[in-house]
């Protein structure tokens, strides 16, 4: 999953010598909250909602609202951005720029080329887009958790459960985290399971693997929580 696939390819930036009442509007009109910088094509710096907060916010209540509005539309851009902005480059995948979003505790940041080019912008809600897509939660199926151990077939074992069940499965997740040594976390959504077999279900899949730790059905918001 790579960031020029799951990125807003249609870059909306402002000048260097833009105002500050000029991004206001930009950001209002298209609801969004970062615009890259620019100055004779290339990035300088990027601002947000909350800079063109802070730069009005200090004189809001000792100024008249026309000569707030004059500071508003006389106040250039370059004097109020984050210069050097953090960057991705479009070929980094999804995983790394939510790392980049998370180290920086910023909410977005504008994509680069080869030649360091905005060609696009990448935000946190993007990265939730890739999270919903990745784990098949729109088929609206049923998610189950499992403890497995850590050997080749473990989790082959209790996907074969499922098909026997005639389950189709959009994602299955796994991580050593939090799991204790010799397991690890496995997470599984499928969809096409008959509600009236569940319950045989559940008892094949605790045969097999020993520990199912909880079952979420999404369709009918049901949740089973087996070990805590």
């Amino acid at each position: 999953m790579l960031v020029e696939n799951w990125m807003n390819p249609k870059v909306i930036t402002v000048d260097v010598n833009d105002s500050m009442l000029d991004a206001t509007k930009i950001l209002k009109e298209k609801q969004i909250r970062h615009l890259p910088v620019l100055k004779g094509g290339k990035l300088v710096g990027i601002i947000t909602d909350r800079d063109l907060k802070r730069a009005s916010a200090s004189d809001a209540t000792t100024l008249a609202a026309h000569e707030l509005l004059y500071i508003i539309a006389n106040i250039k851009v370059g004097e109020i951005m984050t210069k050097n902005p953090v960057t991705v480059p479009y070929n980094y995948t999804v995983e790394e720029a939510a790392e980049i979003l998370m180290t920086h505790r910023i909410s977005g940041m504008p994509v680069v080329d080869k030649e360091g080019k905005v060609v696009g912008t990448i935000t946190q809600t993007d990265i939730f887009r890739v999270l919903l897509s990745v784990t098949g939660l729109a088929k609206r199926g049923i998610h189950f958790a499992f403890l497995l151990e850590d050997r080749p077939g473990s989790i082959k074992e209790v996907a074969d459960v499922i098909r026997k069940y005639g389950g189709r499965m959009t994602s299955i997740l796994s991580t050593y985290e939090r799991a204790p040594a010799g397991h690890r976390h496995v997470y599984i959504r499928a969809y096409e399971l008959h509600r009236e077999d569940l319950s045989a279900l559940k008892e094949d899949l605790r045969r097999v693997s020993k520990k199912l730790l909880y079952m979420v059905d999404h369709k009918e918001n049901k949740r089973e929580i087996f070990v805590s």
